[in-house]
């Protein structure tokens, strides 16, 4: 069983991940009815939507319990599908482009319910699930508040236990809470005596509990998003969620799948965009000729089909990895859901690197698709102003891109000092092997140089990590090593990808694929340098600092050919489909 974090510190010959090729029949069709659901009934009324026709928004959610979408991740005990989290993912992403009504369902579908199904009681769940999965109650999750964003555990919220021992009462204010001008059930973090961090069931009918006015939004205007007033709030104690003082658990673990979530959110996004940019370049003409014929339109339809090749690499890869660790586990029993939860933990390296990766690619995506557009990209009447400003809170949902960075190392340094694996041996082998020379992977076949490069910059990782292991405290370089990081994965998950599926591909798609790769591997191999480059440069001094850039050079270069037709093909591949479509 794959532990995580040990993609930095193993060889990726051998391994098998699981990618968008291996979806069953079940989750295809899931998929499909999710894209025609989203083109017929979402995507042509997403402008009412927009003008904060909250009715119509709910009606929408009605539809989507309509179609079972509310049921992947709940228990079939209470009447849900509980299907596995490549599903869930998918879900997200085909549901993705409608905008602000993704962000609306996803509020409703994972923190909203989700701490429910995870932590609830059977009691909380009887009362309070078949409400939220028919779409008749909407969910929120209370967490934030004026003065802690990235430091949740820092609330002001509290809860006191009153002198009958029947209800808690709470006072505070939460900040940005999505979902929350309409919804009927609230996860409320708070401190039990202004110490016990914990979580509680809140309802929206409760004296003394009040909903602000609709924030002014950048994107999204389509979702509500308040502060929420906590007067003596009467919660009886039948509604704390979990136990008392463990409600940094709740936080974090939902956190976890929430992460992976935005990140397919952010996949299906950048699809959505790239359609409306691959659509236009055949649409638009300039100097007697479309813009897609352009050379400096192409490279951009080409970049960004890699990226989101990688993107989904990326998400489908850490999806199945819960997966199997989840499908090892006993079913039933009181403390299911907490192995269920550890199963999902073990890898909260791999969902910050892919919330990271996949929010910053979604960026570049909309960025060059308002480019393409040109000054029609930058008005309303075109979608891709509209991805434009929705994307810009993907790097700050489910913590801020700067605090998953930094999780990354700190996960792994936590990890090697609890006995997961050791770090300091592995670092040990890297050192000796660099110095011998050994930089080079025994793989062989026809993506050799590929794994080589992976190798070697997994060595150079190691050894860069050694000398990061003292400056723990130094968040610059923590971040370059979370840098190093996410090449590495995105790269190896790429790899993997292709390698599995070359064999039994079309002779079309394998000159895609291969294309695809190169792309790929020039690009992280670049990444990595420059994140090697800052490590240095923070960590060594004088003739040091140079001779680290010169072997991150020779250990980064990568014998591309044939870049440029690989990107004039993914190109032309674009704009004959109009959409991604590989």
């Amino acid at each position: 069983m794959t532990k995580g974090g040990d993609f930095l510190l193993t060889d990726a010959a051998g391994k098998c991940t699981f990618s968008p090729e291996d979806f069953s029949d079940e989750q295809r069709q899931f998929a499909e009815t999710t894209e025609e659901f989203v083109k017929k009934e979402l995507l042509p009324d997403l402008d009412q939507m927009e003008q904060q026709n909250f009715e119509l928004v709910l009606a929408k959610l009605r539809r989507c319990a309509d179609l079972g979408l509310f049921l992947v991740d709940v228990p079939e005990d209470f009447g849900g599908m509980e299907l596995d989290k490549v599903t869930s993912m998918l879900l997200a992403e085909k549901i993705a482009p409608a905008g602000s009504f993704s962000i609306t369902y996803g509020g409703q579908t994972g923190i909203g319910l989700l701490p429910l199904v995870y932590y609830g009681t059977t009691d909380q769940k009887n009362r309070y699930l078949a409400k939220l999965t028919s779409g008749t109650s909407v969910a929120a999750y209370a967490l934030t508040e004026p003065n802690s964003g990235s430091d949740a555990l820092s609330a002001r919220t509290t809860a006191v236990l009153t002198k009958d021992g029947r209800h808690y009462v709470l006072n505070g204010v939460k900040q940005f809470i999505t979902n929350a001008g309409f919804a009927d059930l609230f996860t409320v973090f708070a401190k039990i005596d202004g110490r016990h961090f914990s979580a509680f069931l809140v309802e929206k009918g409760y004296a003394g509990f009040s909903v602000g006015d609709e924030e002014k939004k950048m994107g999204l205007k389509g979702s509500s998003t308040t502060q929420l007033f906590l007067d003596n709030v009467m919660v009886p104690v039948e509604n704390l969620l979990g136990e008392p003082g463990k409600g940094h658990k709740i936080a974090f673990n939902v956190l976890n799948i929430g992460r992976l979530k935005v990140a397919a959110t952010a996949g299906g996004m950048a699809k959505g965009a790239f359609a409306e940019a691959a659509a236009y370049a055949t649409e638009r003409k300039q100097f007697g000729r479309i813009i897609g014929d352009f050379g400096a339109i192409k490279e951009k339809l080409a970049d960004m089909s890699a990226a989101i090749f990688s993107s989904d690499s990326v998400v489908y890869r850490v999806a199945g990895m819960i997966d199997s660790r989840i499908a090892t586990l006993e079913r039933g029993g009181a403390e299911y859901y907490e192995r269920y939860q550890k199963a999902i933990e073990e890898y909260a390296i791999e969902c910050a690197i892919a919330k990271v990766f996949c929010t910053d690619m979604l960026a570049e995506v909309v960025d060059e698709v308002v480019q393409i557009h040109g000054g029609y990209g930058y008005v309303s009447d075109y979608a891709a102003e509209r991805y434009y400003r929705d994307e810009r809170i993907q790097r700050i949902f489910e913590g801020t891109n700067e605090i998953n960075r930094l999780l990354i190392p700190t996960l792994l340094f936590r990890r090697s000092e609890t006995g997961a694996f050791d770090l300091s041996e592995k670092i040990d082998a890297a050192r000796a092997e660099l110095k011998y020379g050994e930089t080079t992977s025994g793989t062989c076949g026809m993506f050799r140089p590929e794994f080589m490069l992976l190798a070697n910059v997994k060595k150079l990782f190691l050894t860069l990590l050694g000398s990061a292991g003292q400056s723990r405290e130094i968040q610059e370089v923590m971040l370059a090593v979370a840098d190093m990081s996410i090449s590495i994965f995105t790269l190896e998950s790429v790899i993997l990808r292709v390698n599995k599926v070359f064999a039994t591909a079309s002779e079309n798609r394998k000159l895609l694929l291969e294309a695809l790769l190169k792309l790929v591997s020039f690009e992280q191999a670049g990444q990595f340098y420059l994140a090697a480059g800052r490590c240095a440069a923070y960590l060594l001094k004088g003739e040091a600092i140079i001779e680290q850039h010169m072997l991150a050079a020779r250990l980064t270069a990568y014998p591309v050919e044939g870049l440029l037709e690989a990107k004039q093909l993914l190109a032309e591949t674009a704009k004959d489909s109009g959409k991604y479509n590989i």
